[in-house]
């Protein structure tokens, strides 16, 4: 009997050790709303597409929406919350300041999924995720699958974004720290800066750049300015690239050729043989090679500190807490 008792603590030992070197919360899946609402992606990928087609520049938004998600807290939707009288929200900050746009489209989004699963199951930070993904597609790019599980945060910070967002004046020693403080590195960083091959940028972003910068075609800068005096004009926009419609390797070309749009852009390329000219330089000369990378790095930067389990909650409006 002593000899059986013993057998049972030690049992009850290897158990309780064993759950204690377990994952306190879930992981993300692809698979996470096949059984719970098999509807949810041909739902949120039906509005995006709708989105897009009545305005293309919308596809770049929704994925600068998740990238800025990303960078601040992790992925868990902060950056969808209106300002409460606990927090002021990352809406504000002067990265995202009239600059992060799309709010309408996740709006209907989360109206669409919730009404296409009958409750409301999937996650505003998980609507980000495919949203940005399902822009890419349907605008020429890789089709990947997005993991899936987030749940969504309960607050937000300004003075977070405020950090943790790179500007487009950093150099490249600069944004390449502060991937890495993110848990990316040097590729992720050249593949995912390629999200500006869609979209438009602000005369604010690359006024600084076409007056004062020196690596630059002169010509180009003389172009940009025909629309971004060196005062006023600050809303006057201007394409990222030459195929700002189409999600292509035209933004490395045109970096080869010194016409990088923002400051931060042209830093990936100096022409002086550094890894990140290399990655440059394969990616202006293969599409494929650069379609394949773009999604590793988009689901990598979409696994970086997602709340998962009972972490968080699932919000029934992406503006605000339940």
């Amino acid at each position: 009997m002593a000899a059986l008792r013993s057998f049972l603590v030690i049992i009850c030992f290897v158990v309780v050790a064993a759950t204690s070197m377990m994952p306190t919360s879930a992981q993300l899946s692809s698979g996470f709303y096949n059984k719970v609402c098999p509807q949810a992606l041909p739902a949120i990928r039906k509005v995006v597409k709708r989105a897009i087609s009545h305005e293309p520049r919308i596809g770049a938004s929704l994925l600068r929406l998740h990238f800025h998600d990303c960078f601040v807290n992790g992925c868990d939707g902060s950056v969808l919350l209106d300002d409460t009288a606990n927090f002021t929200g990352e809406k504000t900050a002067f990265p995202n300041l009239n600059s992060i746009r799309g709010f309408n489209v996740i709006d209907d989004i989360k109206k669409a999924v919730d009404k296409a699963c009958y409750k409301s199951v999937v996650s505003c930070a998980d609507i980000l995720a495919v949203a940005a993904r399902d822009s890419v597609s349907i605008l020429g790019g890789p089709d990947y699958e997005v993991q899936l599980g987030r749940r969504d945060a309960r607050t937000a910070s300004v003075n977070d974004a405020n950090r943790n967002l790179p500007p487009p004046v950093f150099s490249f020693s600069q944004l390449l720290s502060n991937f890495q403080a993110h848990g990316l590195n040097l590729k992720d960083l050249i593949v995912l800066s390629a999200a500006h091959t869609i979209g438009l940028a602000r005369c604010t972003t690359f006024r600084a750049r076409i007056y004062n910068d020196t690596n630059i075609d002169p010509k180009f800068a003389a172009s940009a300015k025909y629309n971004c005096p060196t005062t006023g004009g600050d809303n006057n926009t201007r394409p990222l690239d030459s195929t700002t419609r189409r999600f292509d390797n035209v933004y490395f070309k045109a970096l080869l050729q010194q016409k990088g749009l923002l400051h931060s852009d042209q830093e990936l390329y100096k022409n002086n043989g550094t890894d990140s000219d290399k990655l440059v330089l394969k990616y202006s000369r293969n599409s494929e090679s650069f379609a394949k990378d773009f999604a590793n790095s988009m689901i990598k930067m979409g696994n970086i500190k997602p709340l998962t389990g009972n972490n968080g909650e699932v919000r029934l409006n992406c503006r605000k807490i339940n």
